[in-house]
């Protein structure tokens, strides 16, 4: 099968699964909710989600330049944006936009390896920390999300604690794990050289903040969108939910994550008596927020390029 026509069915049954998340969730419920939303918290919940990608394209930046590839701030926010408008339109989830950052950068005559690792790194360093955010969020709601799994509050916590404990240590431990000395050759060497520098720990630091202030910018604008809608939750809850809604989005499953989105909100706060009409809603409004910033990055796409360095 071809690569086109394989797009074009994960396409397909990105929507099919969006239909039938609606359908399941009553769609007259879905629409009403969102025709009853609160302007000022869905502006809100759009502010956060912009200031969150402000914060992926510094991040991504500031990784660039590590590795040796010359980027400016400019460029980093329009090709980042842009990027996220090719994710709303084209099926494979965030795929598409990350192959177009790694080009758009490679095309400007930076080293090949810099640019496509800079962009792997960076992706990688964010579902990094969402996971890590999302084991935090769901030890904190440990009282609810063990029963419903049926596990013992008193064995969940620690288990998710000790776990999420030794995947934020992971990262640290690349020097030992890929070796002390550099080899030459290999799609690994690379990451090598970058472990073996001796800044490595502090631009290993400065990509975990990132990180953070991204993951908690994303999930103050789901809590805001759901805010919008009516449904109030703790903190915590959207500090759980964010790791299996934004991973779902991000399978290259769909067209800009329409479908699994929805489908994992759905799962993510039923434990915690959200209607699945709500669920849905919030989801769609998350959504929402990307094709508004799809909208920029298609509208940057006709801006001329900073060529200043």
């Amino acid at each position: 099968m071809k690569r086109g026509t394989k797009a074009l069915w994960r396409g397909l049954a990105g929507l099919a699964l969006l239909a039938a998340v609606l359908a399941l969730a009553d769609p007259a419920r879905v629409l009403a909710a969102l025709r009853h939303a609160d302007p000022a918290w869905l502006l809100a919940g759009l502010a956060a989600a912009i200031a969150s990608n402000l914060v992926s394209a510094l991040r991504w930046r500031a990784l660039a330049r590590w590795l040796g590839a010359e980027l400016t701030a400019a460029d980093a926010g329009r090709w980042y944006f842009q990027a996220i408008g090719l994710n709303t339109l084209l099926p494979g989830a965030v795929v598409g936009g990350d192959v177009y950052r790694a080009l758009a950068l490679r095309r400007t005559g930076q080293a090949p390896a810099a640019a496509g690792w800079s962009v792997v790194l960076d992706r990688v360093s964010g579902l990094w920390m969402l996971c890590a955010i999302g084991g935090l969020g769901a030890a904190a709601c440990a009282q609810v999300l063990a029963p419903w799994l049926r596990l013992p509050v008193a064995v969940f916590a620690p288990l998710l604690l000790g776990g999420t404990a030794l995947w934020l240590a992971l990262p640290w431990a690349l020097p030992a794990l890929l070796g002390q000395r550099p080899r030459a050759g290999g799609w690994l060497a690379p990451l090598r050289l970058a472990a073996a520098r001796p800044d490595f720990r502090r631009q290993l630091g400065w990509q975990a903040a990132a990180s953070a202030v991204v993951q908690l910018l994303s999930a103050a604008a789901l809590a805001a969108g759901a805010l919008a809608l009516g449904v109030q939750q703790p903190l915590a809850v959207w500090a759980w939910a964010i790791a299996p809604v934004f991973l779902m989005a991000a399978l290259p499953l769909s067209v800009g994550g329409w479908g699994t989105r929805e489908a994992a909100a759905a799962a993510a706060l039923a434990p915690f008596g959200v209607a699945a009409p709500a669920a849905v809603g919030v989801a769609v409004v998350y959504g929402l927020y990307g094709l508004a910033q799809g909208a920029l990055g298609a509208l940057a796409f006709g801006l001329p390029r900073n060529t200043t360095k």
